[in-house]
């Protein structure tokens, strides 16, 4: 599945933690927003995970789910070029 993560942290100490966990499921796009490719089996984790990292009075993270159809359709302006996670392998010839 496709998912969008944004996050809105109000201490510190918190946002590095969730940042630090957001970073192992996906790529950083934005200053809090992740772009994730997860299995069923990794979103539970990853929400479980950030779950008991939050404090649900000040904190709130959110989850977009996009198609892979509109995934592929995101438009960008700016910033860095993403990373591409394509492999490519070329062929010997010899």
């Amino acid at each position: 599945m496709n998912v969008v993560v944004s996050y809105d942290v109000s201490e510190d100490k918190r946002r590095t933690k969730i940042h630090k966990v957001l970073k192992s499921y996906g790529q950083w796009v934005q200053y809090s927003v992740f772009e994730c490719q997860l299995t069923d089996t990794q979103y539970a984790k990853l929400r479980s995970r950030l779950q008991k990292l939050i404090e649900p009075d000040t904190d709130n993270i959110r989850f977009y789910f996009l198609c892979a159809c509109c995934f592929g359709k995101v438009e960008r302006i700016g910033g860095p070029q993403p990373w591409d996670e394509s492999i490519f392998f070329a062929e010997s010839r010899g």
